[in-house]
């Protein structure tokens, strides 16, 4: 059983989970778990590795770039997607709400989007870029799931100031997060260095994100400020 390092602030999280996700893609659990002691190895990890202590740091195809380059950026963003998405389903969870387990999918998807954002094109082998390729299939559950809540929700006639409860409030705090997320993915798209269906699931994302506050905030019977001009 092979180890890997998390390493949140350096985002090798995401670079060294390419391998991890691929070895279990054809598991049912949804995020799969991994000990972090090798067969037979009863020592402690550390979490550190020291490898970024100059300021730079290796994407999956084994390139070491500056943390300031445009992979590193867009990583970030969703890896920080990620942990916004992560507290808004703690305050939906308290609600009682029923969708969070399409919070969870979404999560393990955005490793994939990172998985293929640390894979740029023009250094990945074939064999890099089968293990971190992205489909148009999450996208279109995205749809079908705001379809299903758009047909509950009342229509939409004004602005809408993020309010609505926390559950509300916290998923449209994630929605601009993930504004960010998709801006700094685009220019990598456009270079063909990422799958396109990378841009695509984020623009779909933060239109689910939108739609799913105020689907909360009607549950919860919460009222959503309305904008009024000043």
């Amino acid at each position: 059983m092979a180890s890997f390092t998390v390493k949140t602030a350096h985002l090798h999280c995401v670079v060294n989970t390419v391998r991890l996700l691929n070895m279990h893609r054809t598991k049912e659990t949804l995020c799969s778990i991994r000990s972090y002691v090798t067969e037979g190895d009863n020592r402690i990890p550390k979490i550190y590795t020291k490898t970024g202590d100059k300021g730079f740091s290796s994407t999956f195809t084994g390139e070491r770039r500056p943390k300031e380059d445009h992979i590193f950026e867009a990583l970030g963003n969703t890896d920080e997607l990620s942990s916004a998405l992560g507290l808004a389903r703690e305050f939906c969870l308290d609600s009682g709400h029923t969708f969070t387990h399409q919070l969870d999918k979404i999560q393990c998807i955005l490793l994939d989007i990172g998985s293929n954002i640390a894979t740029p094109r023009s250094s990945a082998r074939e064999s890099h870029m089968q293990r971190t390729r992205f489909t148009a299939q999450p996208t279109s559950d995205l749809e079908i799931w705001m379809d299903e809540f758009t047909a509950e929700l009342p229509p939409l006639t004004n602005f809408i100031i993020p309010s609505g409860g926390k559950s509300s409030a916290a998923l449209h705090f994630a929605r601009t997060v993930c504004r960010r997320a998709e801006r700094s993915v685009v220019s990598i798209v456009r270079s063909g260095e990422a799958d396109p269906e990378v841009a695509r699931f984020l623009n779909r994302l933060s239109d689910y994100l939108f739609t799913l506050a105020r689907f909360a905030a009607m549950k919860e019977g919460r009222d959503e400020k309305i904008y009024k001009k000043t």
